[in-house]
């Protein structure tokens, strides 16, 4: 089933991806590391949780601005030639993020932070978008359900290992970062050319314009508006999810940082198999019935969890990852955090695939930069609220309930806008 995985129409631009989303979280999560706990920073007079929080609007901010004209980009211009000029770009970053590591400059870091912002922001609708060009129909379905499983995967062997590395040292830090970049530039020399889908795209450099036009242009197509709030809504639900993992396990586990590790990896893995066994029961045609499983399965899990979280006692803060791994009652949790990553798979894997099959080849591209920026302003909309609950109530417990049932009121408003959801099954993806 994933044999062409194996070959030069794959492989190549999974290694690059893969490469990318792990050496934006290993580059993150490192500077995030030498903020809270290494003093970076502290000659700015702002407090470690305000950088970090900068640090978080710089990575996401550039998916608002420039993914309207990367997704110009994409439809203009080869976009093998794209994917290659990005992870040239990205090496350069990590050079000059090795000098900001060296004179401990924590403005000009935030700046790469933000240049790594603009190189996925441009590669988003590349590797999207390129699947379709690369893949034979029937392969579609399971080519994204690596990409989604492999995405996740990355983002959490960069959280972790960026942790961890910084206790390596500075240089440490500066040759895994620099040569993560090598290597997704050596990959990003194997991808295949693609010729481009319309070269007369004019490339609209008024940001709020073309991003104005884009989206215009996405919502009157209706399966691509439709999967656009479906992934966008994932993507809300994954990041508060794995934002508020930490505050969970340093409330109701133990103030471990290994112990939050332990719940991402949970999710993370759930998401995975679940990206992998949505296109094995597939068998490779697209069936949009699998939306509705998924989310109903993130909604009954999620109220599950929820109830779960009610009634915990408040942690031991000595608790060690190995006391936790040692009791059994902790493995109810553990599987229900899979379980969510699970369902979540079945969820937005149909909608990634719906997505790309629905949109012409010349606006393709284009759709999919129309959802990154859709699922930017979801997630942030996601932090707003966990805040705001949170702040209200104090209480995650509620926080998770309404999250869980949000997925009952997506399901009702997307079947509503798509009643496609309940019936539609091609024979090929």
């Amino acid at each position: 089933m994933f044999a062409f995985a194996r070959t030069r129409r794959f492989a190549p631009l999974f290694g690059t991806q893969f490469l990318g989303a792990f050496n934006d979280n290993l580059f993150k999560t490192s500077l995030v590391t030498l903020i809270s706990f290494y003093g970076l920073g502290k000659e700015t007079g702002l407090r470690p949780e305000i950088l970090v929080a900068i640090s978080t609007l710089l990575l996401v901010l550039p998916y608002f601005l420039f993914s309207s004209i990367s997704g110009q980009m994409s439809t203009r211009w080869n976009k093998a030639s794209i994917a290659k000029g990005v992870k040239i770009g990205e090496v350069l970053i990590m050079l000059l993020a090795a000098y900001g590591f060296i004179t401990e400059s924590v403005w000009t870091l935030m700046g790469c932070l933000f240049l790594m912002g603009i190189h996925s922001t441009v590669f988003g609708p590349v590797k999207y978008a390129i699947l379709p060009e690369y893949l034979r129909p029937n392969e579609l379905l399971g080519g994204n359900s690596l990409i989604e499983s492999g995405t996740f995967l990355a983002i959490l062997f960069g959280q972790i290992i960026g942790a961890i590395m910084v206790g390596g040292g500075i240089y440490t830090v500066i040759a895994i970062t620099v040569l993560v970049a090598a290597l997704g530039t050596y990959t990003s020399m194997h991808m295949p050319a693609t010729p481009p889908q319309d070269p007369a795209q004019k490339i609209q450099l008024n940001i709020w314009g073309s991003t104005r036009d884009l989206l215009k242009k996405a919502a009157a197509i209706t399966p691509v508006k439709t999967s656009i709030l479906g992934i966008s809504w994932f993507w809300l639900v994954g990041s508060i999810y794995t934002t508020q993992l930490s505050t969970f396990a340093k409330h109701y586990l133990g103030d471990s940082e290994a112990l939050f590790s332990v719940l991402l990896a949970m999710f993370s893995i759930g998401i995975g198999i679940g990206s992998i066994l949505c296109a094995k029961i597939s068998h490779n045609r697209l069936n949009l019935r699998l939306v509705l499983v998924g989310a109903s399965g993130m909604a009954v899990v999620g109220v599950l969890l929820a109830i779960h979280t009610f009634g915990l006692p408040p942690a031991n803060p000595n608790t060690t990852v190995w006391q936790f791994l040692s009791s059994g009652e902790h493995y109810y949790l553990l599987g229900l955090l899979v379980l969510i990553g699970f369902f979540g798979g079945f969820f937005s894997v149909p909608l990634y695939t719906w997505l790309q099959t629905s949109s012409s080849d010349s606006f393709r591209a284009q759709a999919v930069a129309a959802n990154n920026i859709i699922n930017g302003l979801f997630m942030v909309i996601g932090a707003i609220v966990s805040m705001v609950i949170l702040f209200a109530t104090d209480s995650l417990g509620l926080l998770f309930l309404l999250l869980a049932l949000g997925n009952l009121g997506m399901i009702y408003y997307l079947t509503r806008l798509s009643p496609d959801l309940l019936s539609r099954q091609d024979d090929e993806a």
